[in-house]
């Protein structure tokens, strides 16, 4: 049965829902996008026209979308290749639309939810035959138009033909990057991401009490490990902490039990204060950080002081040259040994979650590089600090040494890519064919 796709309903129309239809749009397939309303539908319409930034880049693109409703247009998806689920996360709500649509739906066409973390045997819980080996995950990293990562998620009965006709479709007509990703908690990027940013909180709270700055950690996290310019701070302001709050919640729930992951999922009593006054943010005004404007009309920026509870004038910092780059993590002083301690767990535990969240490290590295934009993945900073280099000072500071790390050294080997990244390293121990991006 052909799985190929050319025409798209996408069920919702908030930030994301508006942002898939409206790629599609700007690639030229015929989209359905469908709301609960006619305000709901006209307020989609401008999203995709307007928003910021706005989803499609010609607007005239917006003639490929018809516009409806579910109570009155539903019916019409029998005529469409792919239907993606973008509603709210909330599972019942998710699982109400889909009974609704399953027996609507033609043979061979292909379903799935846009989900950041709810997982796919929740939602198919119970749910025909037929629905079940037809839907897979495709979470597209936000902005829609701007990020290049979608992760691709089967469930156990999922047919292979709708994962292989998605990454079809969403490289070859989208211009994606698809990774596979295992229905697991916050799949690949998210999972690790979000380790990375709830444990440097915690982190970094320590490194304060030491004696280093905020300004330091934001640089420390920013080039010399080949992350967001914004350093760690500067990203969860534009989170927001009520976001971070929430996905400490959903990893308290849905986490293993021995998950490294279960020490971080609370703030850290002062930024957990900061939330409880509404300090969230740049969406409420402040957050880490604030810009007032001055009578001049000039602008000046401050910060939260965490140690003190105050806010005060931002300080200029020049990190000195040793920590410019990744051998920071290697410097045996105190911004070197903040910058390991946050990394190093980080990268152990992306080494740790082989194959639980992914088969190979290409697509972690790939999902970290793709939806975090991280200069380079888990495994990919790995190599370029050494691996040998890392097994030493990981024994030095008693962490042990995670699992694929042990498969390299059982190997013998001390890379995770050969031929300038053409071959990868597997789970056997042996060098496979790296997959084209």
């Amino acid at each position: 049965m052909s799985r190929d796709i050319n025409s798209v309903v996408v069920i919702g129309g908030g930030t994301m829902g508006a942002g898939i239809a409206g790629l599609c749009a700007q690639t030229d397939h015929p989209v359905l996008l469908l709301e609960v309303s006619d305000q709901a539908k006209e307020k989609a319409k401008d999203r995709i026209l307007n928003g910021r930034p706005p989803a499609v880049d010609d607007p005239d693109k917006v003639k490929n979308i018809t516009f409806g409703t579910i109570d009155n247009d539903l019916s019409s998806i029998a005529n469409y290749d792919w239907i993606c689920e973008a509603i709210v996360e909330d599972l019942p709500t998710k699982r109400a639309i889909f009974e609704k649509l399953e027996p609507l739906r033609k043979d061979g066409s292909v379903i799935s939810s846009n989900t950041s973390g709810i997982l796919l045997r929740e939602i198919t819980e119970g749910m025909p035959r037929r629905l079940r080996q037809d839907i897979a995950v495709t979470h597209f990293f936000n902005p829609v138009k701007v990020m290049r990562l979608i992760e691709l998620i089967p469930g156990s009965e999922t047919n292979p033909e709708v994962i292989s006709s998605l990454a079809t479709f969403v490289g070859e007509k989208l211009g994606k990057g698809a990774v596979y990703a295992k229905d697991t908690v916050n799949f690949i990027g998210n999972r690790i991401g979000c380790f990375w940013m709830m444990s440097g909180l915690h982190y970094a709270q320590d490194a304060l009490n030491s004696g280093i700055s905020m300004e330091q950690v934001d640089a420390l996290m920013s080039q010399p490990v080949g992350l967001l310019p914004t350093g760690l701070y500067g990203l969860i302001d534009l989170i927001g902490l009520d976001v971070m709050d929430l996905v400490g919640k959903n990893l308290a729930t849905n986490l293993p039990a021995q998950d490294k992951g279960m020490e971080f999922v609370a703030l850290p009593d002062p930024i957990q204060a900061m939330l409880e006054r509404g300090q969230i943010g740049r969406k409420s005004g402040a957050g880490f950080y604030r810009m007032q404007k001055l009578d001049d009309g000039s602008r000046e920026t401050k910060i939260f002081d965490l140690v003190n509870n105050e806010w005060r004038g931002t300080e200029k910092f020049q990190l000195r040259d040793e920590h410019s780059n990744l051998d920071v993590m290697m410097s045996d002083d105190p911004a070197g040994n903040f910058a390991w301690q946050i990394m190093s767990n980080t990268l152990c535990y992306a080494a740790n979650l082989v194959p639980e969240i992914s088969d190979d490290v290409v697509n972690i590295d790939r999902a970290m590089r793709w939806g975090y934009a991280w200069g380079r993945g888990p495994f990919e900073i790995i190599d370029c600090l050494g691996a040998d280099r890392f097994i030493t000072r990981l024994s030095q500071t008693d962490n042990p040494v995670p699992k694929m790390l042990k498969i390299m050294m059982e190997s013998g080997h001390n890379s995770f890519y050969l031929n300038g990244g053409q071959e990868y390293l597997g789970l056997d121990g042996k060098y496979h064919a790296t997959p084209p991006e």
